[in-house]
């Protein structure tokens, strides 16, 4: 199983939903960067369950532990352990699929590749292993601000309704003033009465995030496998529920004529190299060429819904499954901090990897 992530900035991530708690071991974080825990606690206080109506009523404080790679507030260049106790576990709500598999959950894939599974919560596949990589991610953005980048996500639609402009004509500061973080208030509004009736009707409704990258300086991407957009597209996929993912000008960029698409390159008043316009969302041949950087990813509806389902147990036999426990009936407004962690920990590994490309 890869539990690691990352070249010269790595993560590993350890723990299940149901277990002692969960964690993140850094890698390849430089020395002497100032690490401010409230930072990270207020990054997991975003994902955390139970924030709001909206979300899963389990009570996770998600009080993060700094174990190692810290002396007198500084990194040290050794690693940095991260701990997150489980503290509201209530597996006998899982005991229904001990031997059963839900519709559209990792469950027969698990027992397929190890031949065994942890049933409750999912185990390793939860959405709760995210809480690490969130950890992991604000120690990154602090490393990120040293450079002048930063990350900025929010929820773009829920089910059928979508913020009708684009992050340019947005005033980003409003995303986290409403309960699905949505800088449009408008359509927050309306999105958030969506979610309301999907859990009111024991369902679930997905959406996509939109994610914007500031002050990302120029160089950053590895040709040839190692594209900027390619590194995050593989981080992103690799978040829980997520279906699909465009940069810049995504599919809506195959409408258009190449001379209609191309990004046309001047030379602004401080004299530095630009473009006219950001079709390309900040990168060229895979590598940032100093724009904004920008993506959208999808996220398909929340896969336990409180119905009854057709599926079978380990034996193939036919068995009816409801879900119990507590879940999300939209996983879009804790997943913006799991987007803007993974698109933290990508650009400073490329940022550092950039750092040894040339004297």
């Amino acid at each position: 199983m890869s539990n690691t992530f990352g070249t010269l900035f790595r993560i590993t991530t350890f723990g299940e939903s149901h277990g002692t708690g969960i964690g993140v071991i850094i890698d390849g974080c430089p020395a002497g960067l100032a690490v401010e825990a409230a930072h990270i606690q207020a990054a997991l206080d975003r994902r955390r369950p139970g924030q709001s109506e909206l979300t899963t009523p389990r009570n996770e404080a998600d009080r993060v532990q700094i174990q190692s790679g810290l002396f007198e507030g500084l990194t040290t260049g050794t690693p940095i352990s991260l701990f997150i106790p489980n503290a509201d576990q209530r597996s006998d709500d899982y005991s229904h699929i001990a031997q059963a598999y839900r519709p559209s959950h990792a469950d027969y894939t698990y027992d397929a590749k190890y031949g065994r599974r942890d049933h409750r919560g999912g185990g390793r596949s939860s959405a709760r292993e995210t809480a690490a990589r969130v950890a992991a991610g604000a120690v990154a953005a602090q490393l990120l601000a040293h450079f002048g980048v930063r990350v900025q996500a929010y929820v773009s639609a829920v089910g059928e309704i979508e913020v009708p402009v684009g992050y340019a004509e947005l005033d980003l500061s409003l995303t986290d003033t409403n309960l699905v973080r949505c800088p449009d208030p408008a359509t927050a509004a309306r999105m958030e009465d969506r979610i309301r009736a999907a859990r009111d009707a024991h369902d679930t409704v997905g959406g996509v995030i939109t994610g914007v990258a500031t002050g990302v300086p120029a160089g950053l991407g590895e040709p040839v496998f190692d594209k900027l957009p390619a590194v995050l597209g593989h981080a992103l996929l690799s978040i829980n529920a997520v279906k699909g993912f465009e940069f810049g000008s995504g599919f809506e960029g195959t409408k258009q004529a190449g001379s209609q698409h191309n990004d046309e390159f001047y030379t602004d008043e401080a004299g530095r190299i630009a473009t006219r316009t950001n079709r390309s969302g900040g990168s060229q041949g895979g590598i940032s060429n100093g724009q904004d950087i920008y993506f959208r990813v999808a996220f398909k509806p929340v896969a336990t819904i409180l119905q009854p389902q057709p599926t079978v147990n380990q034996a193939g036999e036919a068995v009816t499954l409801a879900g119990r426990g507590r879940h999300d009936p939209c996983v879009l407004p804790r997943a913006v901090p799991i987007v803007e962690a993974m698109t933290h920990l990508v650009l400073v590994d490329l940022l550092l990897r950039a750092r040894s490309n040339k004297l």
